[in-house]
């Protein structure tokens, strides 16, 4: 039995080693690709304002890699030590991991607990709500689609807006449809039909492969996903057999297992 991991190229090499590791046959078949934006001094003018905020959301590892990845040179705001008490939000592991990773003193990141049931916006706000009043000020970190429009849902948004505070929304990179070539494409349809195990954790990556792949009949093909959400949409994407899972390595490692 083999894995197919559909995160985006870094996120599909770190989940290869770790499934390695736990002796599971595993393939990276991206189906999201992940690029910076056209135009870094949004990124860069909301460095020198990071302490006018009382805190910033990232909605993903990517967000916080790219929000980093365009800090300005001789700054060295956020760091461990630093005057700067922004606080970090993170709606699951990776992405604090990422924030951690990045320099960002762990006393200053929320994030939901390890054993949640979810890893997600509501997850997220039952841990930071109590921080938000009228006067708060929070930035969403969070990336777009080709043509620069918002990719996700914009719940938490919505949350804060219901407390009077104020939103901003800064766009730190680009989803795109990956660029498959025809080794990669053949292995797409051989793995539809041939017992192989599909790992989404994006309904995006599913709306992608659909589009790619547009005669493919996946009825014969098996999935496990990391939200009730996503898996709805493998579900409407016509899979066989579908599994959820909490999105940790032991969890999803588990749903396999069973499955095989």
């Amino acid at each position: 039995m083999r894995v197919i991991v559909t995160r985006p190229e870094v996120d599909a090499r770190r989940w290869l080693r770790a499934l390695g590791a736990r002796g599971l046959d595993a393939l990276a078949l991206p189906l999201i690709e992940i690029a910076p934006v056209p135009d870094a001094q949004p990124l860069q003018a909301a460095w020198w304002a990071l302490g006018s905020y009382d805190a910033v959301m990232f909605v993903s590892g990517n967000a916080v890699e790219q929000f980093f990845a365009a800090r300005p040179a001789g700054l060295q705001g956020w760091c461990v030590g630093n005057l700067i008490q922004t606080r970090a939000w993170a709606p699951g592991p990776g992405t604090a991991a990422a924030l951690r990773k990045a320099g960002v003193a762990p006393a200053l990141i929320d994030a939901p607990a390890a054993d949640s049931d979810q890893f997600d916006s509501e997850a997220l706000w039952r841990v930071v709500q109590g921080q938000v009043h009228a006067a708060s000020r929070v930035l969403i970190v969070r990336g777009t689609d080709a043509g620069g429009k918002s990719t996700g849902r914009d719940w938490l948004g919505a949350q804060l807006a219901a407390k009077s505070a104020r939103v901003d929304k800064l766009e730190a990179y680009q989803r795109r449809p990956p660029q498959w070539g025809p080794a990669l494409r053949l292995a797409a349809q051989q793995a539809a039909q041939d017992g192989s195990v599909w790992l989404f954790s994006s309904s995006e990556a599913v709306t992608n492969l659909v589009s790619m792949l547009p005669a493919q009949s996946w009825q014969a093909s098996r999935a496990v996903a990391t939200h009730p959400r996503i898996a709805q949409a493998v579900r409407n994407a016509g899979f066989g057999v579908v599994w959820e899972s909490r999105p940790t390595l032991e969890a999803v490692v588990a749903s396999i297992e069973s499955v095989g």
